[in-house]
């Protein structure tokens, strides 16, 4: 084990070239690299370490979750080296079977298993999410930051703003906002445009939440949300708004859910799909279903486009924002650690030590994921339409995108 231990710290350090450590329980440490480590790895117990090399980069990081693992040092580093290790390959048969199982449990087939995979995730309270998300619109997908771009604030109104460009939404037009979370997309385009916004969720938190703020802000005639999947189709719009929604759909209901865009937006209408894709069909890491998103499922962006052209819809065009979402969840996750004391006093139970290991991996990981030369999860935005554009109907050149106006 030893031996298969010190081939792990040389090929991480050969790959990444960072200096690091790893400290055993026994006090036994191993060094990589030249200078002050940038990171160390101290092991507690025999049993974190067994699970390292048997369950791989899931049992490290369980491990940690579990504090029978430290990490001293810079923890993003840590994080990007792990991904440039091979440590995703160690004991790839054993979890491929946990994912496997995962799927079946916590398939979004059902409806009702759908929402209750929302709301474990969603269902946390605007007050946790208010506190690390942008304010006033808490929105919590990948942000915009085009050059000159300062603040988190600036960069999620600069993505409202190029989504709406995107589908011409004007002034008078209604759209549905699929997955409309605290509905940060909803009120910016009335403020802004005019146009007059249905949001869809089934997180019960969310909803009422939006509710209660549509209600406050004496928006009832402009604005609506409806607790309700997005398979439930009941009408049609000019726009079809579908951000950070697709990677909930799970595997099996992928067509289905892309069929249900189709199925909401008007005939000649433009539409734009936002969400995290695979470049190629790959699985979707088991620690991002078992402790973040529970019924989560990334497709290929190939896997998508195929679904659209089957649902009858005309692809228009395709942007990777991969290096805006790095930029995002870099302020994401410098957010959440400043403010952890005053999440973790909002409910002490819920929020607690694992919580905060939980979820300060998943956001720093996901950070250096999107940054990494080895990544393939990107961030797609899609222009579609309804049946054919025509040179009225849809410019003929991206220019309208980047107008001053």
């Amino acid at each position: 084990m030893l031996f298969l231990l010190q081939n792990i710290v040389d090929s991480l350090h050969t790959r990444t070239g960072v200096p690091f450590a790893i400290e055993l329980p026994d006090g036994g440490c191993y060094r990589a690299g030249l200078g002050e480590p940038v990171f160390t790895v101290l092991f507690h117990t025999d049993a974190a370490l067994l699970q390292a090399f048997t369950r791989g980069h899931l049992g490290l990081l369980e491990s940690y979750f579990d504090q029978s693992v430290d990490v001293e040092g810079d923890y993003g580093a840590a994080l990007a080296a792990g991904m440039l290790s091979g440590l995703d390959t160690q004991g790839k048969a054993l979890l491929n079977v946990e994912n496997s199982l995962h799927e079946l449990r916590h398939s979004n087939q059902s409806r009702a298993q759908a929402k209750a995979n929302a709301r474990i995730h969603y269902g946390l309270g605007a007050e946790f999410y208010r506190l690390w998300l942008d304010d006033p619109l808490m929105m919590y997908t990948c942000a915009y930051w085009p050059e000159g771009t300062q603040t988190l604030e600036q960069a999620q109104a600069h993505k409202i703003d190029h989504v709406c460009r995107k589908i011409r939404l004007a002034r008078g037009e209604n759209f549905v906002d699929i997955g409309c979370g605290f509905g940060g997309f909803l009120f910016r385009a009335w403020e802004t445009l005019g146009a007059t916004g249905t949001g869809l969720n089934t997180a019960t938190e969310q909803v009422d939440w939006l509710r209660s703020e549509i209600t406050r802000r004496d928006l009832g005639e402009q604005l609506s949300v409806r607790e309700a999947d997005f398979r439930a189709v009941d009408g049609q719009y000019d726009k079809v708004v579908s951000i950070g929604v697709l990677e909930h759909a799970g595997r099996d209901q992928l067509g289905a859910v892309v069929q249900a865009h189709a199925n909401l937006l008007k005939p000649g209408g433009l539409g734009l799909l936002h969400f995290i894709g695979h470049i190629g069909p790959r699985e979707t890491d088991l620690f991002i279903r078992k402790h973040i998103f529970p019924g989560g499922w990334i497709p290929a962006l190939s896997e998508v486009i195929v679904e659209m052209e089957r649902s009858g819809l005309e692809v228009l065009d395709i942007e990777n924002l991969r290096r805006h979402y790095a930029l995002t969840l870099d302020e994401w996750a410098r957010r959440f650690e400043t403010q952890w004391g005053v999440i973790q006093a909002l409910d002490p139970q819920r929020f607690d030590e694992r919580f905060y290991r939980v979820w300060r991996t998943y956001l720093m990981g996901c950070a250096e994921m999107f940054r990494s030369p080895v990544g393939y999860t990107h961030l797609f935005q899609i222009v579609f339409s309804k049946g054919h554009v025509t040179p009225t109907s849809y410019p003929m050149s991206r220019a309208y995108l980047y107008d001053a106006s």
